[in-house]
């Protein structure tokens, strides 16, 4: 506490930041102070002497497809307690708040806002994000772009489908030329798995149904792993069943969130395990004997396996059917 001139006690406020990332600048708020600076070094480096100087307590900002790594990265360098949320929650907040206005300014005036939100929040820690971990940034790198060469390999093979005679010969030379850039990423990622997460690999990939691209896109992708109960782990993902409930009402209980990229690879995961792994077929016939709808199943199959993945990192073990959770999460 503080006192004013008239040595009345007044609260000491504790700013909080809002940034705002585009690919060529960052607009950044706190209390009535804003400021534009370039997204690069320089502008990282102007930026956080200005947040120190202020006493900035938590900087907020939105994740905008990678632009806002760097800068993330030097925050937490720099000692700065960072948090990243979707762009839609952001927006969310802003319609909540009135605001229907969208310029890079008035953005970072809302990221402030629900920036001091989260700062007062009782779960504040959830909302922070991890440590920049550079092996894991690299890991990352080449999981992305070994999803773009995929990516493009799908849009010429459904090209192809449509093909005239001329045009053929084209196409098949591209996909000949993204198979073998497809299959060096692999070599790459393989060979950087082994190098630094060798003991990690091991753990994930003596599961069955869970191979290297699993493997990669959950250890790039969700480093949390390993570091959250089993209900926050699924929530973050994306495989919780939210409820959707209102007075007398029950709804229908949905997925919704998460990170798109690790919950696509623990899909392609399960639709193996469902078939290979002893412990998730199982639960899988068991689901669908209950009467349970195929997706429904699948989803709660994903849960399951992450759930086990989840406590084998934990517990640094090995995959043991017996140890396997007999009670199944909720389908």
């Amino acid at each position: 506490m503080n006192l004013d001139s008239q040595g009345r006690a007044t609260k000491t406020v504790v700013p909080n930041a809002g940034v705002d990332v585009s690919k060529d600048h960052l607009d950044i708020a706190w209390l009535e102070e804003q400021l534009r600076v370039p997204n690069d070094v320089k502008g990282w480096c102007e930026a956080i002497e200005r947040l120190r100087a202020a006493g900035v307590d938590l900087v907020l900002l939105e994740a905008t497809g990678g632009l806002e790594r760097g800068f993330i990265v030097a925050l937490q360098q720099a000692g700065f307690e960072v948090a990243r949320v979707n762009p839609r929650q952001a927006r969310d907040f802003a319609k909540s708040m009135g605001q229907l206005a969208k310029t890079d300014r008035v953005d970072a005036r809302v990221l402030r806002d629900l920036a001091d939100v989260v700062a007062r929040h009782p779960r504040r820690a959830t909302f922070i994000a991890p440590a920049s971990d550079t092996q894991r940034e690299h890991l990352r790198a080449l999981m992305v772009r070994r999803r773009q060469l995929v990516d493009m390999r799908v849009a010429e093979a459904n090209r192809l489908a449509m093909a005239t005679q001329r045009t053929t010969r084209s196409i098949l030379s591209v996909i000949k030329l993204l198979d073998k850039q497809i299959k060096s990423i692999d070599s790459d990622i393989d060979k950087y798995l082994d190098d630094h997460f060798k003991d990690l690999r091991a753990i994930l990939q003596g599961t069955k149904g869970v191979g290297q691209v699993t493997t990669g896109a959950l250890l790039s992708g969700l480093p949390e792993l390993g570091r959250l109960d089993r209900r926050a782990i699924c929530k973050l993902v994306g495989v919780a069943p939210l409820a959707s409930d209102s007075g007398t009402h029950r709804g229908v209980r949905r997925i919704w969130g998460g990170r798109a990229d690790v919950r696509t690879a623990l899909y392609m995961a399960t639709l193996s395990a469902k078939r290979y792994n002893p412990v998730i077929r199982q639960f899988w016939h068991r689901l669908i004997a209950a009467g349970k709808p195929k997706k429904v199943a699948l989803v709660a199959c994903m849960r399951k396996l992450l759930i086990i993945l989840n406590a084998m990192v934990r517990d640094n073990a090995a995959w043991d059917a017996s140890r396997a959770p007999t009670q199944a999460p909720s389908a």
